[in-house]
C-alpha cells in the first residue's frame, strides 16, 4: 500500500475543488527549493531512451504530460516536472482574471473513476501568469500553453481574447493550444463552426512570428464527419496537431451519485470513445497529423491503446487525481515493457502501429 493510497480516502472526504487546491499547495512546497525537486525526481521520475519523442521542433523526455485544467495558472510546473512527466500543458488561460462558474463545479465520481467539471475557465488572466513564467521560469520539459476566451465575449471578441493571450504567452511555450471544445462555458455561438475557426487562425498566423507549433483541442461528441471537416480545416492552415480529446457531456453508463452534475465528464468513461476519434483522425490523415491523446489515460496500457491508435504524446488529468504522485512513473515504466513486449524499439516506432 502506497502513502497515496493512506491519504487519498482523506482527500475524497473534501470537496473535490479543495483538494486539488491543498494538492497544489503541496507541490508548491516540493518546487520551493532545489533540494526538493531533487528529492522528489529521485523518487517518482523514470527515464528509457524508448520513451523519448521528438515532436513539434522539441525533444519530449517521454510521452506521459499533464493536460489542461490541472495547472491553469502555471503554479506548479516544476513539480508536475519532477514528479516525472514528459511535458506539462498550463491553461485554459484568458486575457484577463475570470471567475468562473458557481462552486461546487468540481465532483468526483469514484465507481466510475471518472470526475465532471464545470470550472468555467476560471483563472489569474494573461498578466499574472505571465509574471509568473517570467518570475519561476519554465520547466525543463515543454510546456504548453491552453489559450481561451472571456465567457462573456462575442464571436469578435473572441477572436481577439485568443490573440491577446498568444501574443503575450507564446514566447514562453513550445506549443500552443487553441481550445474551441470546452462545454463548460457559455454557447452564446458555435466556437468550433467553420467560419469561426478560419478567423481564429488566420488571427494566429499573422501573429506567428516565432513560428510556435498551435494545436487544436477537439472534443468527443461530435458526429465523425464534423471532426474530419475540423481535420480539414486544420490541414489547409498547416497547422501543427490535434489534442484529442476535451471532456464529454455524455453519461452513459455511469453509476456514482454525481453522475446528473452538469460540466464535461474526464476519466475512465470516456476511454474507448477518445481513442476512436484518435483513430479516426489518424487514419483520416495518413498518420501525418500529429496527435496528443487524452481522456480515460490511467495506465500503461491505456496509455499505450491511444499511442498505437495513432497518438504521439497523451496526457492525463483525472488519472493522476485518482493515482497519485507515482501515476508518471508507473505508466512510463508500463510503456517501456509493452514497447518491449511487442518488439519495438522506441514510442515512436508503436505510434499508429493498429491503423490498417
Amino acid at each position: 500500500m502506497t502513502l497515496y493510497s493512506r491519504v487519498r480516502p482523506l482527500a475524497f472526504k473534501l470537496p473535490a475543488e479543495t483538494a486539488h487546491e491543498l494538492g497544489k499547495r503541496t507541490l508548491r512546497g516540493v518546487q520551493s527549493t532545489r533540494p526538493t525537486r531533487k528529492a522528489t525526481a529521485y523518487a517518482y521520475r523514470f527515464e528509457h531512451p524508448a520513451l523519448e519523442v521528438d515532436l513539434f521542433e522539441t525533444t519530449f523526455p517521454n510521452p506521459v504530460g499533464v493536460a489542461a485544467g490541472f495547472d491553469k495558472n502555471a503554479e506548479v510546473t516544476h513539480a508536475l516536472e519532477a514528479l516525472g512527466f514528459g511535458f506539462v500543458e498550463i491553461g485554459t488561460v484568458t486575457p484577463y482574471p475570470q471567475a468562473g462558474n458557481d462552486r461546487p463545479r468540481l465532483f468526483r465520481l469514484r465507481e466510475d473513476e471518472a470526475m465532471v467539471n464545470r470550472m468555467g475557465f476560471n483563472g489569474d488572466g494573461m498578466v499574472r501568469v505571465k509574471e509568473r513564467l517570467e518570475r519561476d521560469g519554465a520547466p525543463d520539459v515543454p510546456l504548453g500553453v491552453n489559450v481561451g476566451k472571456m465567457n462573456a465575449s462575442t464571436e469578435r471578441e473572441a477572436i481577439e481574447d485568443y490573440r491577446r493571450v498568444f501574443d503575450r504567452l507564446a514566447p514562453f511555450a513550445d506549443y500552443v493550444v487553441v481550445n474551441v471544445s470546452c462545454p463548460n462555458t457559455p454557447d452564446e455561438f458555435d466556437e468550433a463552426s467553420p467560419a469561426h475557426l478560419r478567423a481564429i487562425f488566420e488571427t494566429l498566423e499573422a501573429e506567428n512570428d516565432e513560428h510556435v507549433p498551435i494545436l487544436v483541442k477537439i472534443g468527443p461528441d461530435d458526429p465523425e464527419e464534423s471532426v474530419l471537416e475540423l481535420v480539414d480545416i486544420v490541414q489547409a492552415f498547416d497547422l501543427d496537431g490535434l489534442i484529442a480529446t476535451n471532456t464529454s457531456t455524455s453519461r452513459d453508463g455511469l453509476r456514482s451519485e454525481s453522475r446528473e452534475e452538469w460540466g464535461g465528464l474526464s476519466g475512465k468513461p470516456i476511454a474507448e470513445r477518445s481513442t476512436a476519434v484518435i483513430r479516426a483522425v489518424a487514419d483520416y490523415t495518413d498518420g501525418e497529423l500529429p496527435i496528443v491523446g487524452v481522456g480515460g489515460v490511467d495506465s500503461a496500457e491505456r496509455a499505450y491503446e491511444k499511442i498505437r491508435a495513432g497518438a504521439s504524446l497523451v496526457q492525463l488529468y483525472t488519472g493522476f487525481v485518482y493515482g497519485g504522485p507515482s501515476t508518471a512513473k508507473r505508466i512510463n515504466r508500463g510503456l517501456v515493457e509493452l514497447l518491449e513486449r511487442d518488439g519495438f524499439a522506441t514510442i515512436e516506432d508503436a505510434v499508429g502501429a493498429d491503423l490498417d
